[in-house]
């Protein structure tokens, strides 16, 4: 897939055909002060979520009074950006054209495990009358699955949770860890409620590799975080 690399952020071109949406993936470069600085954006608010690795879903129906709990938020307001902060973790945007309905989503291993993506998409289809079959969904730059070292704990707990575990595979050279592929496990569970997969456009970018990126495992508590976002522009 071809993605366009703009003003230190990066858009789908399928989700840019959208007349009404304005979304893209962040750069370490894009910061929040920058969202202010293009005119045409001039009328719109930023949300953030306190992420906190969760399966809560904010559905947004009026402007909260400050940052909201949980790792996804949907809504039908024109005007807000819906704003994912990541450091490898997986973020992912979503929209159905009619209705007009956006949501965004902070993936990493334990939202995976509470399948966050999956009740993103069962509010979008059960709160606001969505149809999964029609959403689009944007995948960004996250962690690749050649440099996801995760413990056996991790795939414990995906089996406890009733999960496959084909997206785990046996470390090559540490013995007891195993390398996880965040992308196409949340793939899996968007394809499993109807979501199709020539619906999902894929940005193919490793954050750690790609010092353009924020990553955790690359950098700890130096990485920082980049910042995804969608908004309905009408």
């Amino acid at each position: 897939m071809t993605e366009t690399r703009r003003n230190n952020f990066i858009t789908i071109p399928q989700l840019e055909d959208i007349s009404f949406l304005i979304h893209g993936f962040g750069t370490v470069r894009w910061k929040e002060k920058d969202f202010k600085r293009r005119p045409e954006w001039k009328n719109f608010r930023l949300l953030f979520l306190d992420q906190i690795h969760s399966d809560v879903i904010q559905s947004i129906d009026k402007i909260p009074k400050g940052n909201l709990k949980g790792d996804a938020m949907v809504t039908d307001l024109p005007f807000l950006f819906l704003v994912i902060k990541t450091a490898d973790c997986l973020p992912v945007l979503i929209v159905s054209q009619s209705p007009k309905v956006i949501a965004c989503v902070h993936c990493g291993w334990r939202g995976i495990r509470k399948r966050v993506v999956q009740r993103a998409i069962q509010r979008m289809r059960g709160y606001y009358g969505c149809d999964p079959s029609a959403l689009l969904v944007a995948l960004g730059p996250c962690v690749g699955r050649r440099c996801y070292e995760v413990g056996e704990d991790v795939l414990l707990d995906f089996e406890k949770e009733g999960h496959s575990t084909e997206f785990f595979q046996n470390h090559p050279s540490h013995e007891g860890k195993y390398l996880f592929d965040l992308k196409e496990a949340n793939i899996s569970q968007m394809v499993s409620l109807g979501i199709r997969k020539d619906n999902i456009f894929s940005i193919g970018i490793c954050t750690h590799c790609h010092g353009d990126f924020a990553s955790y495992r690359r950098d700890k508590d130096k990485a920082g975080r980049v910042l995804s976002f969608i908004g309905i522009k009408r």
